[in-house]
């Protein structure tokens, strides 16, 4: 690996920022511990800062020469509010909150750019550091956009790196197009007419109904969208009754949908409402559909897309880099940023080892920590990567 050698130095600073924010997780919007010590560490590398955006967001502007181009490089902060167990030293402080999906890392990793960036200034235009809240699952990015990020903050293009679980550490994975999915939620309410255990037929059964809608929700997926169109429909919750000779009044089904295409995505809904209130109808009963929109798909332009993946190969070897990484059905709010303006969001790997601090357990999991041991390597590729879109 051809890392930065400055950076390189930055190492164990590097590890105790990332293992402080690790101790200290933040949900949502609730990052203000961490925003201040973002801010603070900006002001120190004699970095214009902007602080307040989306509550909890921090924007860091580094300017050099005479050119106009701009970029975006985006860190999220938040934590997800779930117990850790590990038990190395630094564990969550904070009870019911964890750090299980790298941002501690992102954000860390993204400062040591900042660092080398704001002292060598080896760029014509401006890099705008965007260190954004509430990834998971409340729209932070969005709400970044909606405040004005890019009236306030022009970028030619944005990208985006996050850590992946499963592949070696000195690797990196992007493609051009959809790389993530979108995340819809949705909720059913089947309601029908009660009656005693025994005597089925004096009332409209709406467990049945549901099941059947459970089972026709899948048709979507192999009857209605083209055979190359990959989505999936996940009944994750089904609630009714609470006793045991007690037909129930109502039913109630909940779940997620992921897509790679808006147009993909809006069938789903269009299908999903059809068969819901459909098969409720055929029984006697009423179906209802609350659909909740969430995260649109992550799609890469080709042009940056294909820039990341230079400056990754400039880094680990073209051998490293996985060109055409298959598309995942996770979901990541980088792809509001990805709509409004043309970028890339990159994986970097976290390791594939079982031990603490190999970085193989995977995202969400209450034993997963971020591999310090790749923090130089993502921030040199975030250096690298300024320097390269607003090359000299």
């Amino acid at each position: 690996m051809k890392t930065i050698p400055e950076i390189e130095t930055l190492q164990a600073d590097m590890t105790q920022w990332r293992r402080d924010l690790h101790a200290h997780p933040e949900t949502a919007f609730e990052e203000n511990r961490t925003a201040a010590i973002v801010a603070e560490k900006l002001k120190s590398f004699g970095i214009a800062t902007h602080v307040g955006m989306a509550k909890t967001g921090v924007v860091g502007t580094i300017r050099n020469g005479t050119g106009k181009r701009t970029v975006g490089l985006r860190a999220d902060m938040d934590a997800l509010p779930m117990e850790e167990l590990n038990q190395f030293d630094h564990r969550s402080k904070h009870a019911g909150k964890m750090h299980a999906c790298g941002h501690d890392g992102h954000t860390v990793m993204l400062l040591g750019a900042a660092a080398y960036l704001a002292k060598h200034r080896n760029f014509d235009g401006t890099v705008h550091l965007i260190f954004q809240p509430a990834e998971e699952m409340a729209g932070g990015g969005k709400v970044m956009i909606d405040e004005g990020l890019f009236r306030k903050f022009p970028c030619d293009a944005v990208f985006g790196l996050h850590n992946l679980p499963g592949i070696e550490v000195g690797k990196f994975a992007v493609r051009g197009g959809p790389l993530l999915a979108s995340s819809d939620r949705f909720d059913i309410t089947v309601s029908g007419t009660g009656a005693h255990g025994a005597f089925p037929h004096q009332g409209i059964d709406p467990v049945p109904i549901a099941a059947q809608i459970v089972l026709a929700l899948q048709t979507i997926i192999t009857r209605t969208l083209d055979p190359l169109q990959s989505a999936v429909i996940s009944v994750t919750r089904i609630e009714g009754g609470n006793a045991y000779n007690v037909i129930p009044e109502q039913v109630k089904l909940a779940g997620t949908v992921r897509a790679f295409s808006p147009e993909v995505q809006k069938t789903i809904e269009r299908r999903m409402r059809e068969i819901v209130e459909g098969i409720s109808k055929t029984h006697g009963a009423a179906g209802s559909l609350h659909w909740d929109v969430g995260y649109p798909p992550t799609i890469n332009a080709d042009a940056e897309a294909a820039i990341a993946a230079e400056v990754a190969a400039g880094l680990v070897g073209q051998s490293n880099v996985i060109p055409d990484a298959p598309p995942s059905m996770a979901a990541d709010d980088v792809a509001f940023m990805l709509m409004e303006r043309p970028g890339a969001h990159v994986l970097i790997g976290n390791g594939v080892g079982e031990g603490v601090g190999e970085g193989g357990c995977h995202v969400h999991n209450p034993h997963y920590d971020f591999n310090d041991r790749i923090l130089a390597l993502g921030a040199s590729f975030w250096a690298k990567l300024a320097e390269t879109y607003l090359k000299a």
